[in-house]
C-alpha cells in the first residue's frame, strides 16, 4: 500500500471489535475490571495482554502507538503526553551520570534546555556537532562514554540537514543507538528507521495532529526496548497521553499525507518568493537547490521538504519584529504544522534557552524568523509578506 492508504486504513481496520463502531472509541477510563484474580495476575505478570490502569496502557492510545509505528516502519510505539515527554523518556532510559550524548548542535530549544539541565544536575556529558557535517565528524567524537546519538533533521529552526543513512552506518559500527527527531519531516517523506536509525521521536502536537488542538509525543523503536520502557520509565515518570488526545491525533493522521504535501508545496512557493526578495538576506529551506545539503534532503525526504522555513531579514531583530507585527495572515505564535500559518522569532521565543553566544555558534541569527506555512492559498501568503516587507 502507498502511504496515503496506510494513513487512512491503518495497520488494521479501525473498527471497534466490541461494537463494530467504524472508529476506535475514546476509552475514557482510569481502570479496568478483571475477570478474576488469576486473570489479574496473568496481566500483571505479562503472561496475557490486557489493561490495568490508563497510566500504564489504554486501548485508544495503544491503537495510536501501533499506527504511528506502522507508518514509521518501526516495531512498536510509545505515546507520551508531549514531545518533550517522549524525549525525556528516551534520555532517562539510556543516560546516567558520567555518560555522554552526541547530538546535532541545532535543536529545538526545549531539547537543548533539557540537555543542559541534565548536564548540570546529573553529570550527563554533552557533545554537539553541526548538522551539515554531522556524519563527517561523528566518528572522532565517539568514545566509551557515548550511550546515545541524537539528531534533528531538518533542524529547528535553521533547517539544517543531517545525512541519516551515513550517520547510521557509523552508529551501527560502534553499537550505539541512533535517535532521530522526525517532527519536521514526518513519515510522509522521511522514515529514519528505513535509513538505519534505531528510534524516531515525534512531537505529535505538530503535523501528526495538524490542527493545533492537541499536545502529544511519540517514540518509535524496537519492541524489546520500548515495551519495558512503558512498564518502567513511562509508568514511573507519568508522562502518559490521554485517550481523548490520542483520538484527535488518530483523526489528524487520516489526512497527514495530503496535508504535508500541500504544506510543502506552499512552503516552496513562499521560499522561492523570499529567496529573490531584496530585503531578505538568506532563506533556509531544504527544498531550495542552493541549500547546502539539498541533494541529501531530496533523497532522504523523498521530495517532501516540510512546511517550515526560516529566513534572515535585513535590518536584524527590529526589522523582524516589524514584519511579524505587520503580516495579517500568519499568527504570531510558536509551534508548527498547523493548518494556519504561524510566525515566530526563535532567538527570543522557542530557542530562548540558548545563550547569545550559543545562538551565534549554531547559526540562529538575531534576525532569523521561522515561518510554519499553513494551508492557506500561497498567493495570499506571498502578497501578505510582500506588503509587510514593503513597510520595512
Amino acid at each position: 500500500m502507498k502511504f496515503d492508504t496506510k494513513a487512512v486504513q491503518g495497520h488494521r481496520r479501525e473498527f471497534d471489535p466490541l461494537t463494530g463502531a467504524h472508529r476506535i472509541p475514546i476509552y475514557q477510563t482510569t481502570t479496568y475490571v478483571f475477570k478474576d484474580t488469576k486473570h489479574a495476575e496473568r496481566i500483571f505478570n505479562g503472561e496475557e495482554h490486557g489493561f490495568i490502569y490508563s497510566r500504564r496502557s489504554n486501548p485508544t492510545v495503544e491503537y495510536l502507538e501501533e499506527k504511528v509505528a506502522f507508518l514509521e516502519k518501526g516495531e512498536t510505539g510509545l505515546a507520551t503526553a508531549s514531545g518533550m515527554a517522549a524525549i525525556n523518556t528516551l534520555f532517562t532510559r539510556f543516560l546516567k551520570t558520567g555518560d555522554r550524548i552526541v547530538a546535532s548542535s541545532t535543536l529545538y530549544g526545549g531539547t537543548y534546555g533539557l540537555l543542559q539541565m541534565m548536564n548540570e544536575r546529573y553529570g550527563i556529558k554533552l557533545t554537539f556537532i553541526p548538522a551539515n557535517e554531522f556524519h563527517v565528524k561523528l566518528e572522532d567524537a565517539l568514545d566509551d562514554d557515548v550511550k546515545l546519538v541524537y539528531i534533528e533533521t531538518p533542524a529547528n529552526p535553521t533547517l539544517d540537514i543531517v545525512d541519516i543513512e551515513s550517520t547510521a552506518k557509523i552508529t551501527k559500527k560502534y553499537g550505539i543507538p541512533l535517535a532521530v527527531d522526525n517532527t519536521f519531516a514526518t513519515p510522509v517523506g522521511q522514515r529514519p528507521i528505513e535509513l538505519g536509525a534505531d528510534y524516531v521521536i515525534h512531537s505529535m502536537t505538530k503535523y501528526l495532529s495538524g490542527h493545533g488542538d492537541t499536545i502529544a509525543g511519540m517514540l518509535v523503536g524496537p519492541a524489546d526496548v520500548l515495551k519495558p520502557m512503558k512498564n518502567l520509565e513511562l509508568r514511573f515518570l507519568g508522562g502518559v497521553l490521554s485517550p481523548f488526545n490520542a483520538y484527535l491525533i488518530l483523526r489528524g493522521i487520516k489526512t497527514l499525507g495530503i496535508r504535508v504535501r500541500k504544506h510543502t508545496e506552499n512552503a516552496m512557493k513562499v521560499a522561492e518568493f523570499l529567496h529573490d526578495h531584496p530585503k531578505i538576506e538568506r532563506v533556509m529551506y531544504p527544498g531550495l537547490p542552493d541549500h547546502p545539503l539539498h541533494e541529501v534532503a531530496r533523497k532522504q525526504m523523498n521530495g517532501v521538504y516540510s512546511g517550515v522555513l526560516s529566513f534572515i531579514i535585513k535590518g536584524g531583530r527590529e526589522a523582524g519584529r516589524k514584519l511579524m507585527e505587520t503580516v495579517q495572515i500568519p499568527a504570531l505564535a510558536v509551534s508548527l504544522g498547523d493548518t494556519d500559518s504561524l510566525i515566530e522569532h526563535p532567538a527570543s521565543m522557542t530557542h530562548a534557552t540558548y545563550s547569545e553566544e550559543d545562538l551565534k555558534k549554531v547559526g540562529i541569527h538575531e534576525g532569523l524568523i521561522r515561518l510554519s506555512v499553513g494551508l492557506e492559498d500561497p498567493d495570499d501568503l506571498i502578497e501578505d509578506l510582500d506588503r509587510a516587507l514593503s513597510q520595512i
